[in-house]
């Protein structure tokens, strides 16, 4: 009787591989984004504004976030309130993925080094995952930045420019600045976006895991909801922390620039000091916090409900 040759049948893979993995992380990461900043963007109007004023006649244009709001409604329009929100839009996608995605990627990396769970990563390596992700993304935010500060603000010219400002485009300033302009004041966009990361994201981590279990009473992953809570109260603590730096960013990527123009961020910290005192360096604090705690807490909640869609 002829023998009967047993044919192994060919290993199935368990799950998705490395590569769609990392393009569904980026994926889902710019879908968070897009749908944080859409909804947080007037309040990032105002930050801007509040950031960049100086004084007219001995006195200072807006007296604060509320006044801010209602004199762009009232001189702009509501669409004022969105203006820049589509070059940010342009920018924040790949911003955004990269941010989150290259977070989540060197957690998972740091959990196996470390021998435990991305959950339970320790504090440390999870500031070194996020001021990596910090340092990935300024590649993507710098020219984004500059073009939304610089359309944000040129309606306050427009005055002044006899009605130009209200005819700034994206584009325009694209070319207007080129590929070197576009990532002026990358310095410090460093020093505001790497030191965010590095306070955020184990904070984010750690608050997560700590409302999940003040909530539910136990270990397990976080929730959705524990998710939300824990990347906004991270948001505000991370976003208060680094505004000094992002006053000074404010201040040498817009257009308006007093005479002589800030030489640099040293230059630029000095001459605030000295004309406006320690204070203005935290100018916008509430409302930037209003902004980046919001817009974080959003996109973290989506890319964790993305994620847990996908099963990871």
């Amino acid at each position: 009787m002829a023998s009967e040759t047993s044919v192994a049948a060919p290993a199935l893979t368990n799950g998705p591989t490395p590569a769609v993995k990392l393009l569904a992380k980026l994926g889902n990461g710019a879908m968070a984004g897009v749908t944080g900043v859409s909804i947080i963007f007037p309040l990032d109007m105002v930050k801007t504004r509040l950031q960049n004023q100086k004084p007219i006649n001995g006195k200072l244009p807006y007296s604060g976030g509320i006044d801010c709001f209602r004199q762009i409604v009232r001189t702009e329009g509501v669409k004022g309130l969105y203006r820049g929100l589509v070059p940010n839009l342009a920018g924040v996608t790949p911003e955004k993925a990269i941010k989150l995605a290259v977070n989540d990627i060197m957690r998972g990396v740091l959990a196996e080094k470390a021998g435990t769970s991305i959950d339970r990563l320790p504090v440390m390596y999870g500031a070194l995952a996020g001021a990596t992700a910090g340092l990935c993304q300024v590649i993507a935010t710098n020219p984004m930045e500059i073009v939304k500060i610089q359309m944000q603000v040129s309606a306050t010219q427009q005055v002044a420019s006899s009605g130009a400002g209200s005819q700034v485009t994206a584009m325009g300033i694209v070319r207007q600045l080129g590929l070197r302009g576009l990532y002026k004041g990358t310095a410090c966009t460093l020093l505001r976006d790497v030191p965010f990361s590095f306070i955020f994201f184990p904070l984010q981590a750690l608050f997560a895991q700590k409302m999940h279990q003040r909530i539910y009473g136990n270990d397990g992953k976080p929730s959705t909801l524990s998710v939300l809570a824990g990347s906004t109260v991270a948001g505000i603590v991370a976003a208060a922390a680094v505004t000094p730096a992002d006053v000074v960013k404010t201040r040498l990527q817009s257009s308006s620039q007093p005479v002589p123009a800030y030489n640099g961020l040293v230059d630029c910290a000095k001459r605030i000091m000295k004309s406006e005192g320690p204070m203005a360096f935290f100018k916008g604090t509430v409302p930037r916090c209003l902004t980046t705690a919001p817009l974080f807490g959003i996109a973290l909640m989506m890319y964790d409900m993305q994620q847990k869609i996908l099963g990871w």
